[in-house]
């Protein structure tokens, strides 16, 4: 059975880029549902609900909505 790795077994360094990579998350995804809800439905590929949801699925759903999702 694998053990289970707590946050104080982590070196600094590992928590650093945790916490680093957490706060990227957070900011695509705020960017991006930010985006999604100013943007007109007509400059949006595909509909506003779908990746609204789509933007809760990390790292994956902010990325795709702002690079195939949104239309110039």
């Amino acid at each position: 059975m694998a053990s289970t790795r707590r946050w104080s077994d982590l070196t600094s360094g590992q928590q650093a880029a945790v916490a680093g990579a957490a706060a990227v998350e957070v900011a695509l995804t705020s960017l991006a549902l930010v985006d999604l809800a100013r943007r007109p439905a007509a400059q949006v590929r595909g509909p506003k609900a779908l990746w609204v949801l789509a933007c809760f699925v990390q790292p994956v759903g902010p990325i795709a909505y702002l690079t195939l999702g949104r239309t110039p």
